[in-house]
């Protein structure tokens, strides 16, 4: 009697627990509608090596090279068989990708990318070329296409990369004019289904303080120091180059040869560019309230949501210039000067850590307030900040990559996630010549640096929407 009651007991036991246990969790975690998007431009996507380099196929009935091919030599006999090589001749780039992301940012065979960029199990593109440029806006037939394009090859376009006319970052007299092929850009974006606008409001991006630095195993790193010396045109103050340094950051003595008529300045004392000027903080401000004003009813009107990126690098002063996105308050004050959900920035945690500024806090603040069209995701290794640092790894740096990605989940951000800035594998250095790679950034890398950054990425996105 007592051992019925005891299995009785039991039973109830294991049915309660069975009714409180979770329903078993779906796995692979995938990305949807509620969550956010992993995203790269369509140059990321590398292409095929030149026939003359890859390795050539066995022919039919040839033996096959390699442990356990051909009479097996004690492995347990030949491997079961391979698909067909693929034909040597690349296939012809797509027009439509021709413009890329930037202008200049790929690394290859546009057509090849789509495919190469699925591999990695990237759906969303950024970047992508909806036309315009030049003074010409975009239509709605040009960003249809390129929108259906994408569509066509499995893919989302989500953002384009738009260029703000120089009259009205630095206000001269023709900017409203000059602004209408921008504003026509975003109505064409509207109806043409592309849901961002992306773009920058720099009155000088110091570029000319980056250079390559050696990382982990002797990858590539790129580094930035405002206290760094470059050459420079004595007479037009532009940079010259190529400049080669050693692994301390010294110019080569081969590099001076070569420019014996060249000025050694700091980079922070750069000079002015006769075609930019030197602006204060209280024209950029003003200049860039002009434009918002201007374009983000537009904006609201069309669907459209706009994302303005960081100054990066965020150096305090940049050729004469202040910097209005050079600090976390300046972001901060940026959104509210027209406070829609049109008007929001790119969120870049590496340019955050850049600035000695807490990624995740700050994370957490403007996606909290829905003000995040558009994330980068990269790591840093900061000495100084503001003036000097270095681009690392994504896993190797300051940032918690993993904190951020939570914070982001956890204010249910649904947006694209780039990460960019890939560092230089050798496999990398083999392929593409250094101007190519990452954009031109001095140790930036290609296809095998991607592949490492999304598949980081992808691990900090599962465990994020697993644990948040």
């Amino acid at each position: 009697m007592m051992q019925g009651v005891g299995s009785a007991a039991l039973a109830q036991s294991l049915e309660r627990a069975a009714e409180a246990a979770p329903a078993p969790r779906k796995w692979p975690i995938e990305e949807g509608p509620d969550t956010p998007k992993l995203a790269l431009s369509l140059g990321d996507g590398g292409g095929p090596l030149p026939a003359n380099l890859r390795p050539a196929a066995p022919a039919a009935g040839a033996p096959a090279a390699g442990p356990g091919a051909g009479g097996g030599g004690g492995r347990g006999g030949g491997f079961g068989g391979f698909l067909p090589p693929k034909p040597e001749a690349a296939p012809a780039p797509a027009p439509e990708a021709a413009a890329g992301r930037g202008g200049g940012r790929g690394f290859g065979n546009q057509t090849a990318g789509y495919e190469r960029i699925q591999q990695l199990g990237v759906t969303h593109l950024i970047g992508v070329g909806i036309g315009g440029g030049a003074g010409q806006p975009a239509t709605e037939d040009s960003v249809r296409r390129a929108v259906q394009t994408a569509k066509d090859h499995g893919m989302v376009a989500y953002n384009a990369m738009v260029t703000v006319p120089n009259s009205v970052i630095y206000g001269k007299e023709t900017r409203a004019k000059d602004l209408e092929p921008f504003i026509a850009s975003i109505e064409a974006a509207g109806k043409g289904g592309l849901p961002v606008i992306e773009y920058n409001f720099y009155a000088h991006r110091i570029i000319e303080g980056y250079y390559e630095t050696v990382g982990r195993a002797n990858a590539g790193y790129t580094g930035f120091d405002y206290e760094m010396e470059v050459l420079t045109n004595k007479d037009t103050g532009a940079v010259v180059g190529p400049i080669y340094r050693d692994e301390k950051g010294q110019i080569t003595p081969e590099t001076l040869a070569a420019f014996p008529d060249a000025k050694r300045v700091k980079v922070k004392d750069l000079p002015p560019l006769a075609n930019e000027g030197a602006h204060n903080l209280t024209e950029m401000w003003a200049n860039v309230t002009y434009f918002l004003k201007a374009v983000i009813p537009v904006a609201e009107k069309a669907g459209v949501r706009l994302a303005l990126h960081p100054n990066d690098p965020p150096a305090p002063i940049s050729r004469g210039s202040q910097q209005i996105m050079g600090t976390v308050d300046g972001w901060k004050h940026f959104v509210g000067i027209v406070d829609n959900p049109a008007n929001g920035i790119t969120f870049d945690c590496g340019v955050t850590r850049e600035m000695g500024t807490d990624a995740v806090v700050t994370a957490d603040w403007f996606a909290s307030r829905k003000k995040i069209n558009h994330v980068h995701f990269r790591n840093v290794q900061v000495v100084t900040p503001y003036e000097k640092y270095q681009e690392v790894f994504i896993d190797a740096g300051m940032n918690d990559m993993f904190g951020v990605m939570k914070a982001l989940v956890k204010n249910k951000y649904t947006g694209t996630i780039y990460p960019e800035h890939p560092r230089a594998f050798d496999a990398d250095r083999d392929r593409v010549a250094p101007g190519g790679r990452g954009g031109g950034y001095p140790g930036g890398g290609g296809y095998t640096g991607i592949t490492f950054s999304v598949a980081y990425a992808r691990a900090m996105m599962q465990a994020a929407l697993e644990t948040v």
